[in-house]
């Protein structure tokens, strides 16, 4: 003869195991949570240092000195083209650069790249093969034109849509600032 099953006992397993899918998703959200509100807080950290600037060399040191700290970085650097010339500033200090190495970036499409890599960027300089992780910024606006680089060891970058809103606020910032440095120096 068959077995009677009991719906109540298996009614109560699958209801616990929802509650426990529920408070583990709510888990991994409140951490999303703190860690998107962590990043917003140091982005605006980074660009209210670099607001306070007093010169388009201080405003240099900020990014490459300053910034890894506030934005818990390895590396910072920043390719910039000026009277057709290209520079890598980072900490380190300004080096001449291949300007065609900074005008592939320049001109692609995406303003920013989050990818996680074997050796970073070149225009990291002596950096480049401690870097896991790396986001490419765009400056479009920039004067100078510029691209943003951001490294780190590990090979986890900003992920997704809030991650590549934050770094575009970081990037149209510090154009902006650019802009204001070098048409009125």
């Amino acid at each position: 003869m068959g077995q009677l099953l009991s719906f109540e006992d298996h009614a109560l397993a699958r209801l616990r195991a929802r509650v426990a899918a529920a408070e583990e998703a709510r888990e991994d959200l409140l951490a999303f949570a703190r860690g998107q509100s962590g990043a917003v807080a140091a982005i605006h950290q980074a660009v209210l240092a670099a607001m306070e600037a007093t010169d388009f060399d201080h405003l240099l040191h900020v990014v490459v000195q300053e910034w890894p700290l506030i934005l818990g970085l390895d590396a910072v650097a920043l390719g910039l083209i000026v009277g057709g010339q290209g520079f890598r500033v980072d900490s380190s200090g300004v080096q001449h650069c291949e300007a065609a190495l900074l005008r592939q970036w320049l001109s692609g499409g995406e303003l920013v790249q989050l990818r996680t890599v074997d050796r970073g960027h070149p225009l990291f300089g002596p950096a480049c093969d401690l870097i896991g992780a790396e986001a490419l910024i765009r400056l479009p606006d920039a004067l100078p034109e510029a691209v943003l680089l951001l490294g780190q060891r590990g090979s986890q970058p900003l992920d997704g849509r809030h991650g590549s809103e934050l770094l575009l606020f970081l990037g149209a910032s510090l154009g902006a600032m650019l802009r204001r440095w070098t048409l009125n120096p």
